[in-house]
């Protein structure tokens, strides 16, 4: 990879209403335009699509995951094929993630201590520990364009008491992650923690805008929590990350959340949703959710979406890509799958275009008139990202 420039992101425009902002995001593997949606390669792929079908698509920017990776193949047999660029044959840009949500999602095998986190393999059992500088090494090994902190993400709820010691943890994990951070052709994300209570959020933030990391993140949310409270959330904490860098809410892809997350000045997110509910036969459509399992669709012949332009769109039906699926076909999850990323890479496209032409408000309020879902009440929000209505039963958004 070649150094990373000088000039690591750069703000074009922001929306004087809500504060959404249109970048560019400077990586040795290129530029990526923001406000961006990265599709997830856990394992060196994103599950049911070929790198070149994701170039088509206009994917930037890829995530990869750092526990998975190092447990299989391991990160040495990466190194020695050139680097995860070189072995999964992709020469966009890359975010690895720390493997922290991973290790602390092992509750039963994993002991955690201020010197890091011992767990057992989910593969076979084996034992490993990973620490705020063995992270950094595997991911240096690696060779992503950006690398995150190592950092320790509470479940929701969690008691003002755990989540403060998992923040107190975090920052400190985070000096230890900057101290051993080496690549010059890397960038490393600091990650603000803090569940759910705002001065928590806010004080992380303050803290890891002072060791000059240059970009942060946002963890710990699209956890379980209602809707309402990620926003409240945003709403407290993003006043105090600082507007020169790079914003990156992370496990974020459902569509109204990425809406309402730009809205907040959010720039970079990643989820695993597109391809999960591929797989699974939902799809996102310009008018909500659709399971293509339901009987309704054995006969209709009309596309996915008819607002959407992608290649299954423009090809296939909604009574084939059920039959695909009833058959257990599995064209139906690389379908499904395409549709959804092209989907939320569009949807992204399309904010960015708003934000730089002076017209999101008008854009956010044409997309909720239109997108029928449980939560829609609850995701119309007004100026400033104040709420207007909020539902008590809003459903917790998927998690990468």
């Amino acid at each position: 990879m070649t150094q990373v420039s000088e000039k690591r992101f750069r703000v074009i425009a922001t929306c004087p209403v809500t504060g959404a902002r249109a970048g560019e995001l400077y990586t040795s593997h290129g530029v990526v335009e923001t406000p961006v949606f990265m599709p997830v390669g856990t394992q060196a792929t994103v599950k049911a699509m070929a790198p070149f079908e994701l170039v088509e698509m206009g994917t930037s920017i890829l995530l990869g995951n750092t526990y998975h990776l190092s447990l299989r193949p391991g990160e040495d047999l990466v190194a020695e094929a050139g680097g995860l660029h070189r072995f999964m044959g992709w020469n966009r840009a890359i975010l690895t993630d720390s493997g922290g949500f991973q290790v602390f999602s092992l509750a039963a095998s994993r002991k955690v201590s201020d010197e890091g986190v011992a767990f057992r393999s989910h593969l076979d059992g084996s034992l490993h520990f990973l620490s705020p500088e063995r992270s950094v090494a595997i991911q240096e090994q690696l060779g992503s364009d950006i690398a995150m902190c190592f950092d320790e993400c509470v479940p929701y709820p969690s008691s003002p008491e755990s989540s403060l010691r998992a923040v107190e943890r975090t920052l400190a994990w985070a000096r230890r992650c900057r101290k051993a951070h080496a690549r010059k052709d890397q960038l490393l994300f600091g990650i603000v923690q803090g569940s759910v209570y705002a001065e928590q959020r806010i004080d992380c933030a303050r803290r890891l805008a002072e060791m000059d990391f240059p970009g942060l993140a946002i963890g710990g949310l699209s956890v379980g929590e209602p809707h309402g409270e990620m926003y409240r959330i945003l709403d407290a904490v993003m006043p105090f990350m600082p507007a020169a860098l790079p914003r990156y809410l992370m496990g974020v892809g459902y569509p109204p959340n990425l809406v309402e997350g730009v809205a907040r000045g959010v720039d970079m997110f990643d989820c695993v949703l597109p391809t999960r509910n591929g797989r699974n036969g939902t799809v996102f459509t310009s008018e909500g959710r659709l399971n293509i399992k339901n009987l309704e669709f054995s006969r209709d012949f009309s596309p996915l979406d008819p607002e959407c332009d992608c290649h299954v769109c423009r090809t296939y039906t909604r009574a084939y890509l059920r039959h695909l699926y009833k058959a257990g076909e599995i064209l139906s999850s690389r379908l499904c799958t395409w549709h959804n990323i092209h989907f939320l890479l569009r949807l992204m496209r399309r904010m960015r275009g708003a934000i730089l032409d002076g017209t999101f408000p008008e854009f956010r309020r044409k997309f909720f008139s239109c997108f029928n879902d449980e939560t829609r009440a609850e995701l119309r929000l007004g100026k400033g990202g104040k709420r207007r209505k909020e539902e008590e039963n809003a459903e917790g958004s998927a998690s990468s």
